[in-house]
């Protein structure tokens, strides 16, 4: 003979039973929302976005920048030099802006040099226009970091005369975060130094 204390005890296993299914599930639910989570933002992190001419966004992945870091300082070497010489009187304002984003204060400082010795003054005065032709770098990859030995060739139009020039900078590089557009490669140069200037000949 069925009594209501039996009825009871039923509903309450009943009630248990879906109390238990319920919490094990809301557990498995959230750990695989956390886990899918914890992969996109893994993807996100090794992937990045660039923007078309038209206006589309691509996706690009990024390698293992320990894999690339030969090409992007060689690449970042080759920006800075061609904002930093690369100037005439349209655009000295925004390539320098450009060029100081890539290194540290004693780029900075070589800047404030010339401009205390009016080269930007000469460069407006004369309408001269400073041209890079080549830029060859040197790379020096060990534990201690990475340090470079560049030889930028330019040319200055004077309008009636062209000089041709070779400069030897040379200077380290320190990985850090990326800054986009600043700072694409995520490198800076630090202790640069322009170690020769010499004017070569136009033929060469």
């Amino acid at each position: 003979m069925k009594t209501p204390y039996q009825n009871i005890y039923s509903v309450l296993r009943t009630n248990r039973f879906i109390v238990l299914a319920v919490v094990i599930t809301c557990l498995l639910t959230s750990s695989f929302a956390v886990l899918t989570v914890f992969r996109f933002n893994n993807r996100m992190l090794n992937s990045a976005f660039v923007v078309n001419t038209d206006g589309s966004i691509i996706p690009l992945k990024l390698v293992s920048q320990k894999e690339n870091i030969e090409v992007e300082a060689l690449s970042h070497l080759d920006l800075f030099h061609n904002y930093f010489y690369g100037i005439d009187e349209s655009n000295y304002e925004r390539n320098l802006e450009k060029a100081l984003w890539l290194g540290d204060s004693t780029v900075d400082n070589i800047y404030r040099q010339k401009k205390a010795d009016g080269v930007y003054n000469r460069l407006l005065q004369y309408s001269l226009v400073q041209k890079v032709l080549s830029v060859d770098t040197g790379l020096t990859l060990d534990k201690k970091g990475m340090s470079f030995r560049t030889e930028t060739v330019f040319e200055i139009n004077r309008g009636s005369a062209v000089d041709r020039y070779q400069l030897i900078t040379t200077g380290n590089l320190i990985t850090v975060d990326r800054n986009f557009p600043n700072n694409t490669h995520g490198l800076l140069i630090t202790d640069f130094f322009e170690s020769s200037l010499k004017k070569i000949n136009n033929r060469q």
